[in-house]
């Protein structure tokens, strides 16, 4: 196995929008690294609440997600740069590029140091070899305090590890439940 360096990415990977690195001063970084790609998180965002509708406290079910337990927000319709996440809460958002993994690679998406030194967690699965489709970011906010996440700018890095061999059966072949989301996407069992 070895990783993909800046042009192996740039030739292998399905990546829309692609991005250069480049310096993008009173922003935080994002487009091609060395060896990985920074994404940027979009405008949509769901940020969890322990309001329920009906009064008491909601629970978190995997199996019978419940879209009442978040707001739902656009920056790009209230006309705003960043979304809050209150303290010890938690968010879902999409990135804008769209991404297309090739059957002989892995993608590990990490999050930005940037956000990590402000107590920010993104967590990302991995991206399957044959994955298609936006990104579903998953942001905490492990602070006490409030924090910021501003569109459109960097929020994690992916990295691109090629296999010797091709995988005998990709995520495509399963017909992955979370194959070609166009955007946020709740989670989902069979």
């Amino acid at each position: 196995m070895a990783v993909l360096c800046d042009t192996q990415i740039r030739e292998l990977v399905g990546i829309e929008p692609l991005a250069d690195s480049a310096k993008r001063p009173g922003r935080i970084s994002y487009g091609l690294s060395s060896y990985g790609y920074d994404v940027r998180v979009g405008t949509r965002f769901k940020v969890f609440t322990n309001v329920a509708p009906h009064g008491g406290q909601s629970v978190v079910d995997p199996k019978n997600f419940a879209d009442d337990m978040f707001v739902t927000i656009d920056t790009a319709e209230n006309g705003r740069d960043h979304i809050i996440i209150p303290p010890n809460s938690f968010a879902l958002a999409e990135t804008v590029e769209t991404i297309k993994v090739p059957r002989d690679v892995l993608a590990i998406c990490v999050g930005k140091s940037t956000y990590a030194r402000c107590g920010i967690i993104v967590n990302v699965t991995p991206l399957e070899p044959e994955w298609r489709g936006k990104v579903t970011l998953e942001i905490s906010n492990t602070t006490p305090l409030p924090a910021k996440i501003y569109a459109n700018e960097g929020i994690a890095q992916i990295i691109f590890i090629q296999a010797a061999r091709v995988c005998a059966v990709s995520y495509a072949d399963k017909r992955g439940k979370y194959q070609d989301q166009h955007g946020l996407t709740l989670p989902m069992v069979d």
